[in-house]
């Protein structure tokens, strides 16, 4: 690579949005739950498989901008006005729970902004940090597992789900 493909100054400043939920959860069922615990019992597959992703993506993707998105409740806007919107989910693994506080504390050492919002999925948080951050010039990557994140209408960003190549997404 030539010097001005690798300078960061010289690069359109990148903005990675991680879908933390959706990651960590995929990492939950990705690696055994028996084989990651501390001493005291405190399940970690998901931290550890989390951590896993988020290090590989900042390698290599190699972002000027990085934050992460969480669900905060089961109840949104959409489940006011469809009730049975994901009401055939089933429960949250007891194992995944205490799991995301630790993945947050993962991201406050490495001092990445978690972002939330009451009442809204994080796909909902990213799309909406997706068309601020186009508006200012910055190219988005999409980080999920949630296949929702990348519905028709939500264009004009790249977007990855870690294991898969890189995906372009179509351009407005």
């Amino acid at each position: 690579m030539s010097p001005a493909t690798t300078d960061r100054s010289q690069r359109t400043p990148t903005l990675m949005l991680l879908d933390g939920h959706s990651l960590a959860y995929r990492a939950f069922f990705a690696l055994p739950v028996e084989n990651f615990s501390t001493t005291t019992g405190q399940p970690t597959n998901a931290v550890y498989g989390f951590t896993s992703m988020l290090i590989n993506l900042l390698r290599d993707e190699d972002p000027t901008h990085v934050a992460v998105t969480f669900d905060i409740s089961r109840q949104t806007f959409r489940t006011e006005e469809y009730a049975e919107y994901k009401a055939g989910r089933s429960a949250t693994p007891d194992e995944f729970r205490g799991q995301v506080a630790l993945v947050k504390e993962v991201l406050a050492a490495l001092r990445i902004p978690v972002v939330e919002a009451e009442h809204f999925e994080a796909d909902d948080v990213i799309a909406t940090l997706t068309t601020q951050a186009r508006a200012e010039g910055l190219h988005v990557l999409v980080c999920s597992g949630d296949r929702d994140t990348f519905q028709p209408g939500r264009r004009g960003h790249h977007r990855a789900l870690p294991g898969a190549r890189r995906q372009r997404a179509c351009r407005a």
